[in-house]
């Protein structure tokens, strides 16, 4: 039993020291101002439980006088709680889509604002683990940058969605499809072999997956020849049998016969290897985070003054805080904000900025 705790505790302070490599010694305090009596609704992504298991028992021991109201369902449950005003928080294990957005535009004209509050796994299936491209051992690629994803799983359109809006610079040609493996450099007997694309099931029309966001613009077309797989299992005993195939899937659901590669940013050379600590300080051009939402609007379907309501605010600046992060890197299903991270979302949280979606209505100036 000794030997089980001591090899916990050493986990837990790998973990903290990595997370002190990007900055979590230098996060925001925990503020202590007194909440008062009142309860905290929380629903959504069911996969975070423990984790806000372990955010809400740091915060009750600075405010013990605030009760949480649970209702985690899932991620897919997670608005409707903020819609129809049974929630306070919404988690959530990806970013919104633009469906989902509906209603509280509708009703308000402004988005629910969304909050970093963790980044998701280097390698566990459904904890919002970060994005692995797999090819057969037979191959001899070792890295693509991001661009070449899209080109090899995405597909001629004229642009893609960001949140509500049609991002036109999203478009591609059918010239900038990737097809074969001599596009990518491969050479000889590989120069002219097609390049088999495998994934997840398609969501359809208004879903957009964090995949499609990071990778694709936010296009919603796909490769014309993707296999899709819901038995990720499957798909790797597939591509472990496929020398022309490649696919995306969480680390941890690597199967034997395949490989990970290696991947760039942008116009980057640096192509970085799928880690537990490239994933921690987000170098790994698809760590995904993980997310709180809440809704600034009041009854009146005004913008609230505070914006802010005061307790969610303040449970959110626990959250962010070192105690608030060093209880996600106890946690073990996912990993601290770098410093970076956390700066940008506490600028949003006391953003007074008229939001840009209502600059786009005219109706403020």
């Amino acid at each position: 039993m000794k030997n089980t705790f001591a090899g916990a505790a050493l986990t837990v302070g790998m973990i903290l020291t990595a997370a002190g490599a990007h900055g979590l010694d230098t996060l925001h305090p925990t503020t202590t101002n007194p909440p008062g009596s009142a309860t905290l609704r929380i629903c959504g992504n069911d996969q975070m439980a423990k984790l806000l298991d372990h955010w809400e028992d740091g915060f009750r021991k600075l405010h013990p006088e605030v009760r949480f109201e649970n209702t985690l369902r899932g991620t897919a449950s997670g608005m409707y709680g903020l819609d129809m005003r049974t929630a306070d928080i919404a988690l959530m294990g990806r970013p919104i889509n633009p469906y989902e957005r509906y209603g509280e535009y509708e009703r308000a004209w402004v988005y629910p604002v969304e909050i970093q509050v963790a980044t998701g796994s280097e390698s566990r299936p459904h904890k919002s683990a970060a994005y692995a491209i797999f090819v057969n051992k037979a191959n001899p690629l070792a890295k693509l940058s991001v661009e070449q994803l899209n080109g090899i799983f995405g597909a001629e359109r004229g642009g893609g969605w960001n949140a509500l809006t049609w991002d036109e610079t999203a478009a591609r040609t059918k010239e900038q499809n990737i097809r074969t493996w001599g596009q990518l450099g491969l050479k000889g007997e590989w120069a002219d072999k097609p390049i088999h694309p495998y994934g997840p099931p398609n969501l359809g029309t208004g879903a957009i997956t964090a995949f499609q966001t990071m990778v694709m613009g936010g296009g919603a077309i796909f490769n014309e020849d993707l296999r899709e797989y819901e038995d990720r299992k499957s798909m790797m005993a597939e591509l472990a049998n496929d020398p022309d195939g490649i696919a995306y899937a969480a680390l941890g659901e690597r199967g034997d016969g395949v490989k990970p590669l290696a991947l760039a940013a942008g116009s980057s050379n640096r192509y970085v290897e799928l880690t537990r600590q490239t994933v921690a300080d987000r170098s790994y051009p698809l760590a995904r985070p993980v997310y709180a939402y809440y809704t600034i609007d009041n009854e009146k379907t005004e913008i609230a003054e505070p914006r802010l309501n005061p307790l969610v605010g303040e449970f959110l600046h626990y959250v962010l805080s070192q105690q608030g992060q060093q209880a996600v890197a106890r946690s073990g299903d996912y990993l601290p904000l770098p410093a970076a991270v956390v700066a940008d979302q506490l600028k949003k949280m006391a953003s007074r900025d008229i939001p840009a979606e209502r600059k786009l209505l005219k109706d403020e100036d």
